[in-house]
């Protein structure tokens, strides 16, 4: 059997399987972007799945600090986006 890879979300601190999260990168470049692959270079943030827990990133600036740079507004809405809510 397979060994299925956890990572923990930034908000809620909740171990998953990695399918079922978004991972958000910082590029070494110093651009964010969503990493739909799970492989981009960067530093990287993992967020649920839900669209109360990527509000709750947006209210609280969590992935800023995590990622150590400023978050542009319109990655949270496309996070939305791609979560289909």
């Amino acid at each position: 059997m397979k060994k299925i890879p956890m990572r923990t979300c930034v908000v809620s601190r909740e171990k998953l399987p990695k399918k079922e999260l978004i991972r958000v990168v910082r590029t070494p470049e110093g651009e964010v972007i969503i990493d739909e692959t799970g492989r981009s270079n960067g530093r990287g943030a993992y967020l649920k799945k839900d669209r109360e827990i990527i509000e709750q990133a947006r209210k609280s600036k969590c992935l800023n600090k995590h990622l150590e740079i400023e978050v542009p507004d319109n990655i949270f809405d496309k996070l939305i986006e791609l979560i289909g809510e």
